[in-house]
C-alpha cells in the first residue's frame, strides 16, 4: 500500500513539470544540465565524470524503502552486466533527501550496494540546480515513525556521457538484463 501511494504521489508530482518542458530530439521533455555537488568523500563532483565514464544517474535517498530499495539495487546490477560486456559505467545518487543523506553518511548506505557507487549531497540551492536540470520534484509524503520522512520523487535512472550530457532513460521497472542492454546500446565505446 505504501508503495502505491508513493508512486501514486510520483506521477501527481512528475508529470506537470514533462508536460512543460521544451522538447529534445528523441525525448518528449528537456533534460540535463550542469551541477555542482559534494560527493561521500566530500569532494565536489559536476555532472561530467571525472574518471571518463558513463554514468547512470538517480535521483533518491539512501534509506529509501520503496523506489530507491527497487532501483540502487538494479543500478548496480547494470554496473556489474555492463562491466562482463569490458563497459565502465560509474552509479550515481543525488540525494533528495540531504538532512539524513550526507557525507558521512552516504557512502556506508550505498557500497553495500556497489563498490563505485557516487552518492552527491549539497545544499539546498545546490540540489535545486540539479533538481531543476532533470525536472525531479520531491515532497514529503508522509513521516513514518521508524524511518522518518518518506518522499515522492522521480524513478527514472539516466545515463550520461562522461560529460553528463543525457544519453537516455532507463526505467526503473525493467529486468536488470535489460536495462544493461540498454545502456550498452548507448555506451560502447565510451568507457
Amino acid at each position: 500500500m505504501m508503495r502505491l501511494a508513493a508512486a501514486a504521489a510520483f506521477v501527481a508530482v512528475t508529470l506537470p513539470a514533462f508536460a512543460e518542458a521544451p522538447k529534445l530530439p528523441g525525448l518528449p521533455f528537456n533534460l540535463g544540465g550542469d551541477y555542482v555537488l559534494t560527493d561521500q568523500t566530500g569532494a565536489l563532483r559536476t555532472q561530467a565524470d571525472p574518471n571518463g565514464h558513463p554514468q547512470l544517474l538517480f535521483f533518491g535517498y539512501a534509506n529509501c524503502l520503496e523506489v530507491c530499495s527497487a532501483a540502487l539495487p538494479l543500478m548496480a546490477q547494470v554496473a556489474d552486466a555492463v562491466a562482463a560486456k569490458g563497459i565502465t559505467v560509474t552509479p550515481v545518487m543525488i540525494t533528495v533527501d540531504p538532512a539524513r543523506d550526507t557525507v558521512e553518511t552516504l557512502g556506508p548506505a550505498l557500497t553495500q550496494h556497489h563498490a563505485d557507487f557516487i552518492g552527491l549531497t549539497g545544499s539546498e540551492e545546490q540540489l535545486q540546480v540539479a533538481y531543476d536540470a532533470y525536472q525531479v520534484e520531491t515532497e514529503e509524503v508522509f513521516f513514518d515513525p521508524e524511518y522518518g520522512p518518506v518522499y515522492a520523487h522521480g524513478s527514472f535512472l539516466y545515463l550520461l556521457d562522461a560529460d553528463g550530457k543525457l544519453l537516455t532513460l532507463v526505467p526503473p521497472v525493467v529486468a536488470p538484463e535489460v536495462a544493461a542492454d540498454i545502456v550498452a546500446k548507448y555506451t560502447v565505446g565510451q568507457s
